[in-house]
Formats: structure tokens, C-alpha cells, sequence
């Protein structure tokens, strides 16, 4: 049996970590070993929302949980969304307000975690210090450039690139403008909004 080590792993990597094999090995019993309750209880839901049952083991200061598929079927959301493409809207290199430091590393988390998501955006638009996530130097380019092998739209402001005077150091989709950004919004289905 599998045992997935995310012993000192920050949020969200145990949980993602959990996903990526249930995906993979759907039928699978598998362990997750971490360190934390916060991680624990993440991991839990993850299977209580998938169908599998979960069976917690406590060693020390480590958890070790048992995953087992279930004979139910994943929760699945009855919310109908509106027709239409899915847009993330990025205004800012920082998730939340606050700490500085800490939103910048939630966006960093937000931006990875798309990549595991159920879905996949249409399209993303950066705008404010938003354009500083997708210029040279910035810690998103991975996922940002496998998002767009992926087929999302990824557009940043070209007037809040030129205000930053980053316009030339763009290096993640392509520059847009207010019209096509308002044109994005309005025809959405979803918008969602860090």
C-alpha cells in the first residue's frame, strides 16, 4: 500500500498531493502521512468529498490516514452556473488583505493550485499589481505557462504594465486593454475574484 510522505509540506500540498493519486489510482487504498491537525482535517474532507473513507492514526505528533474508496459516489455541487466562460480576475499580487508577505504567498498557492483544479479557467486577466505575476522574475511562470498549454487566456493591462514600467518584461500572455477586459466580465459565466 502507497503511503504519500507529506510530512512538512505547507497547504495546500498535502490535499493536492491526496487528489493527484486518487485521480490516478481511483480504486487505489493509499496512506497520507503528515504532521499537522490543519493538514489532517484538510485531507479528511478531501475524501469525505470525494467518497472515500478516511481512517486517522495518530503516531506521536504524525497522523497517518488510511484512504479507502468508498461505495459512494463524490459530492457533487448542485449550483447550476450561468453559461458562459470561466474568468479569474486578478487585481492584485497579493491575495486577502493584510500581511503583505502572506497574501503575496497565497496568490503564489492560489496561481499552483489552478493547475488541480476540477476545472480549468478560460481565461485570466491581471490588472493593478495583478501584471506583476506575469512578468520576468515572477514566481507563477511555471503554472502560469502550463495554464496557457492548457488553453486558458491569460491578459494583462497594458496601461498598469506601462504605469509599472514592466510593459517590455512581459512574458506570460499577451497585453489587453479596459474594453476587452469589460467585454470579458460582462460575458462571463463565472467570475471569480481572488
Amino acid at each position: 500500500m502507497e503511503t504519500l510522505d507529506c510530512r512538512g509540506l505547507q497547504c495546500p500540498q498535502p490535499v493536492v498531493q491526496a487528489r493527484r493519486y486518487m485521480l490516478e489510482q481511483p480504486q487505489a487504498v493509499f496512506k497520507v502521512l503528515v504532521i499537522d491537525p490543519t493538514s489532517r482535517d484538510n485531507v479528511c474532507r478531501l475524501a469525505d468529498s470525494q467518497g472515500y473513507n478516511a481512517t486517522i492514526k495518530e503516531q506521536g505528533e504524525e497522523f497517518l490516514i488510511e484512504l479507502t474508496p468508498g461505495a459512494a459516489t463524490p459530492a457533487t455541487s448542485a449550483t447550476a452556473t450561468a453559461p458562459g466562460p470561466t474568468v479569474i480576475f486578478i487585481g492584485s499580487d497579493q491575495m486577502g488583505s493584510g500581511d503583505v508577505k502572506l497574501g503575496q504567498i497565497l496568490m503564489k498557492n492560489f496561481i499552483f493550485t489552478l493547475l488541480d483544479g476540477d476545472t480549468t479557467p478560460d481565461m485570466i486577466l491581471f490588472v493593478n499589481s495583478g501584471v506583476k505575476l506575469a512578468v520576468g522574475g515572477s514566481d507563477v511562470l511555471e503554472p502560469l505557462e502550463k495554464l496557457v498549454e492548457q488553453g486558458v487566456e491569460i491578459a494583462s493591462c497594458g496601461l498598469c504594465l506601462e504605469y509599472f514600467d514592466i510593459k517590455e518584461a512581459l512574458v506570460v500572455g499577451r497585453i489587453s486593454n479596459m474594453l476587452e477586459t469589460v467585454n470579458a466580465l460582462e460575458k462571463a459565466g463565472r467570475i471569480i475574484k481572488p
